[in-house]
């Protein structure tokens, strides 16, 4: 699918990107993956990595910035968005900021795709974008709306947009097992309630998502991975098995549970034996046979959250985790 073809990744310098480049490198042979970011030292830090791979490629640049976005999206095939505002508490604060990447970015870049002739789009979106409660979900849900919708705006473009979703990934940077990681030695981890869970995905499963959904999607197709929960407790007792557990309080924003299908989602959702997919409900796509494929149709009011998951992460699997990916948990 990407031998010979070319790669754009907005926000390429982030967790996602440093695990989708040399995994998207050793499975296909692209022309060249670009990496467009606006943070010049992380670009820098992650070309040393790359230095003797001429197929990579960096260019500084906003998503909020169209006419940059039409620059670097001359000859390019595909495009992974991972660009985004995604610290709750950072949205929270910086409102018009969050707006400005996570929405108005989003427009820039689905106008620019269709223009410069991008075959097909994949977007990353979060759990917090399913019945939101803060400002960085609510503008993923905007986003996602925008992508599923830009496949009608493409028309005989023929560019494709479909997004993918998943919730806290784990080791990724600013994530809850480098955080407890970090603090273990102190002997106390802060838990914001007792009944909170998660979903756990790896970033390697996230970067399987990607490549599944380009393979398989029509466009407007929200994928869904399914993957297991864990008790934050369970969690930080794993990471430290001596350390005092104190309760905090959940933070502005925050949620007891994640989410990524709520029940009005479920009339347009179909399961298949390793993922979930959100049909769009507009223009009957949502009764396509060819988005819909062998899919089954979930139960109306069905809902995919952690806390009704039926696949739990055990003691051992966490461990087990940890143990093989410890030298880069925080740093990509």
């Amino acid at each position: 699918m990407f031998n010979n073809k070319t790669i754009l990744v907005t926000g390429g310098t982030g967790s996602f990107g440093n695990t989708f480049v040399p995994m998207t490198l050793a499975k296909y042979n692209p022309k060249k993956i670009i990496i467009f970011s606006r943070d010049e030292m992380k670009q820098w830090d992650m070309a040393k990595k790359f230095e003797d791979d001429p197929r990579i490629r960096f260019f500084i640049g906003d998503v909020r910035d169209k006419e940059r976005l039409y620059r670097a999206l001359d000859g390019v095939d595909y495009v992974v968005h991972a660009a985004a505002t995604k610290i709750v508490p950072t949205a929270e604060y910086n409102p018009f900021e969050c707006v400005k990447t996570n929405i108005n970015g989003a427009m820039n870049l689905i106008d620019a795709c269709i223009d410069k002739g991008v075959k097909g789009v994949v977007a990353l979106s979060t759990d917090k974008a399913s019945s939101p409660i803060n400002l960085y979900g609510a503008t993923k849900l905007a986003s996602d709306k925008l992508f599923v919708s830009g496949n009608s705006y493409s028309g005989e473009h023929g560019t494709r947009f479909s997004v993918v979703r998943y919730g806290n990934v784990m080791g990724s940077r600013g994530s809850v097992i480098p955080f407890f990681m970090s603090i273990k030695d102190k002997g106390v981890l802060p838990i914001t309630d007792e009944r909170m869970t998660r979903f756990m995905i790896s970033l390697e499963e996230g970067v399987e998502l990607v490549w599944h959904a380009f393979q398989d999607m029509e466009g407007g197709e929200i994928y869904v991975k399914k993957i297991p929960s864990m008790k934050v407790v369970d969690l930080a007792r794993v990471v430290a098995p001596d350390a005092k557990q104190e309760v905090v309080g959940i933070r502005p924003g925050e949620k007891l549970h994640e989410q990524m299908i709520s029940a009005e989602d479920s009339y347009y959702t179909y399961e298949y034996d390793e993922h979930f997919k959100i049909l769009p409900s507009i223009h009957q796509w949502a009764a396509c046979p060819q988005r819909i494929k062998d899919g089954k149709l979930v139960p109306e009011g069905f809902v995919y959250s952690s806390d009704n998951n039926s696949e739990w992460m055990s003691d051992a699997d966490l461990k087990s985790w940890i143990a093989l990916n410890e030298s880069k948990i925080g740093k990509i």
